[in-house]
C-alpha cells in the first residue's frame, strides 16, 4: 500500500512539472476566424430599403458591437451584485470522509507516580472509519463586511449604467454626423464625378489653346489655374464625404463593403433654436453628465470602504451548529449534535487602521479633485457646444446665401450661353463654383445637426430613453423618431430641470 501511494505521488509530481505553453494551432485559429466572421453580423435584419436617420440610429443602438460590449459589462456587474448577495448567507457545509490504516491504533498507560504500566495495550478505534457531518457556520463579522461589499457592488452597477449612457450619447452623435455627411455625398456624388470629367476635359482643351496660341497664354493659364483650384477643392470635399458612408456602415455594424442606400431628405431652412440660459445648462450638465455621476458613485464606494476598515477592527464572532456521524463502533454515541461559538480578534489590525484611513482620505481627495476638474471641463463643454452651435448656424446661413446667389449667377450664365454672349468656359467655371457651393451648403447643414447633437451630449440628456431590445428595427426607429420629433430641446430640458 505504501509503495502504491509513493508511486502515485511521483506520478502527480511529474504531471505537475510537465505543463508547457501550448499555442493555438493553425486549424483552431482558422475555425475561430470563420466563427467570428459569421458572428459579427449574425441575426441582424437585412437592409431592404433606403435607410433614414432614425433607422441608422436604431441599427447602431441595436447592433453596434461597442454598445453591446457596454451592455455586457453592465450585465456582468449585475451578476456580480447577485453573487455578492449570496455572501450574506451563512455557510452550510456537508462533509464525508474515510480514514483507514493497516494496523489498529492502540495505546497503554503508565502511572506517573510509580512508573508501572497500569493498563494493557488497547484500542478505541476501528481500522476503517467513515465519518460525515453537516455544519452550519455563521460569522457575524463576515456578514457585516459582505453587506458592505454588496452595497459597493450595487454602486458599480450604477457606474456601468452611466458608462452605457455615455456610449449611447457618443453613438447617437456619431451617427448623426456620419449620416448627414453621407447624405451629402449621395446627393451630390454623381454630379461631382460628372463635373470633374467635364473639368478635366476643359483643362485639356485649355492646354491645347495655350499650345496652339489660339488665345493669350496668360489668359489660358489663368483659366487653367482657376479650374484646377476648384477641382482640388472639390476633390478634397469629395474625399472627406466619401468616408462618411463607410463610417456610418461601421456604426450600424454592417459588413465592410456592403452596399446600402440612404433616404435623401429635402433641404430645409429650419434651424433649431436654443433659448436656455447658459447658467441653467451648466447646472443640468453637472447634474446629469454620466462622468460626474460615476465619480459620485465611486465616492460612495470609498466611504463604504472606510466602514469596512472599521469593521475589520472588531472581534469576529463565529457561531456553528452541526450534525455529526461516525462509523467507529467503539464510540458510545455514533451520531450527535454539536454547537458552539468562538470569538477571534486580530490585534495587529489596530496598527493597520491609521494607514488605511490615510489611504481612504487620499483617495477621497483624488476623487473630489477629479470631480471638480471634470465639472469645470463639463461647464466649458457646455459653452463650447453653444458657441459651436451658434457659429455653425452663422456658417449655415452664409452658405445658404452664397448658394442662392450662385444659383442666380448660374442662371444668368446659362442664359448668356444660350444667347452666345457667354463662353462655355465661363459656364463650366461657374458650374464648378456652383457644385462647391452646394456641397458646402449641405456640409454646413450637417455641421448644424452635429452641433445640435453635441448640446445633448454636453448636457448629459438621455438621447434614447427607450428599450433597445425591441423586436424589430422598424419599431425601434419609430420610437426614436417619435422621441426626437415629439420634444424640442427646450421641452426635454425643462422636463428634467433642476429644482
Amino acid at each position: 500500500m505504501r509503495n502504491i501511494l509513493f508511486t502515485l505521488l511521483i506520478c502527480l509530481y511529474t504531471a505537475g512539472c510537465s505543463f508547457i505553453p501550448v499555442p493555438l494551432t493553425k486549424g483552431e485559429l482558422k475555425e475561430q476566424a470563420k466563427s467570428d466572421n459569421v458572428k459579427v453580423t449574425e441575426n441582424q435584419e437585412p437592409i431592404d430599403s433606403p435607410v433614414s436617420l432614425y433607422e441608422a440610429i436604431a441599427r447602431a443602438l441595436k447592433y453596434n458591437l461597442d454598445f453591446h460590449l457596454e451592455l455586457s459589462e453592465k450585465i456582468l456587474s449585475e451578476t456580480q451584485l447577485d453573487v455578492s448577495r449570496y455572501e450574506l448567507l451563512p455557510q452550510l457545509v456537508a462533509r464525508t470522509g474515510y480514514d483507514g490504516r493497516d494496523k489498529f491504533s492502540g495505546s497503554s498507560s503508565q502511572s506517573l507516580l510509580t512508573g508501572v504500566q497500569s493498563l494493557a495495550s488497547s484500542t478505541s478505534s476501528n481500522r476503517d472509519i467513515f465519518t460525515s457531518d453537516l455544519k452550519l457556520t455563521w460569522s457575524v463579522l463576515d456578514f457585516g463586511l459582505s453587506y458592505i461589499r454588496a452595497n459597493q457592488a450595487a454602486d458599480r452597477v450604477l457606474i456601468a449604467e452611466e458608462e452605457k449612457r455615455k456610449v449611447i450619447n457618443r453613438i447617437v452623435q456619431d451617427v448623426r454626423t456620419a449620416y448627414w455627411r453621407a447624405v451629402t455625398n449621395d446627393r451630390l456624388g454623381i454630379k461631382v464625378k460628372e463635373l470633374l470629367v467635364r473639368v478635366s476635359r476643359a483643362i485639356e482643351e485649355s492646354k491645347q489653346v495655350e499650345i496652339k496660341r489660339l488665345d493669350r497664354p496668360l489668359t489660358a493659364l489663368t483659366y487653367q489655374r482657376e479650374l484646377i483650384g476648384i477641382k482640388r477643392e472639390l476633390e478634397e470635399l469629395q474625399r472627406d464625404l466619401s468616408l462618411a458612408k463607410i463610417q456610418l456602415a461601421a456604426l450600424m455594424n454592417l459588413r465592410p463593403g456592403e452596399q446600402f442606400e440612404l433616404v435623401i431628405p429635402d433641404r430645409t431652412e429650419a434651424v433649431n433654436r436654443v433659448d436656455i440660459t447658459p447658467e441653467t445648462m451648466e447646472l443640468l450638465a453637472l447634474e446629469n453628465r454620466p462622468e460626474i455621476r460615476s465619480i459620485s458613485y465611486e465616492q460612495r464606494i470609498n466611504k463604504k470602504e472606510a466602514k469596512a476598515a472599521i469593521l475589520e477592527l472588531l472581534p469576529g464572532l463565529d457561531i456553528n451548529f452541526g450534525k455529526n456521524y461516525t462509523s467507529n463502533t467503539f464510540v458510545f454515541n455514533n451520531n450527535w449534535l454539536s454547537y458552539g461559538a468562538q470569538i477571534s480578534w486580530n490585534l495587529l489590525n489596530v496598527f493597520k487602521l491609521p494607514a488605511t484611513k490615510r489611504e481612504l482620505k487620499a483617495r477621497e481627495k483624488v476623487l473630489v479633485a477629479r470631480r471638480l476638474a471634470l465639472s469645470m471641463a463639463v461647464m466649458t463643454q457646455v459653452h463650447v457646444s453653444l458657441a459651436q452651435y451658434e457659429h455653425s448656424q452663422r456658417e449655415y446661413r452664409t452658405a445658404a446665401e452664397y448658394y442662392q446667389t450662385q444659383i442666380k449667377i448660374l442662371d444668368q450664365l446659362q442664359s448668356g450661353v444660350a444667347a452666345k454672349t457667354v463662353t462655355e468656359q465661363s459656364l463650366i467655371r461657374e458650374e464648378m463654383n456652383m457644385m462647391v457651393a452646394e456641397v458646402k451648403y449641405d456640409i454646413a447643414f450637417s455641421d448644424v445637426e452635429n452641433a445640435y447633437a453635441s448640446i445633448f451630449a454636453a448636457l448629459g440628456i438621455d438621447p434614447f430613453p427607450i428599450d433597445v431590445n425591441m423586436e424589430t428595427v422598424d419599431l425601434l426607429s419609430t420610437s426614436i423618431k417619435e422621441y426626437f420629433e415629439g420634444l424640442s430641446l427646450q421641452e426635454q430640458i425643462f422636463s428634467m430641470k433642476v429644482e
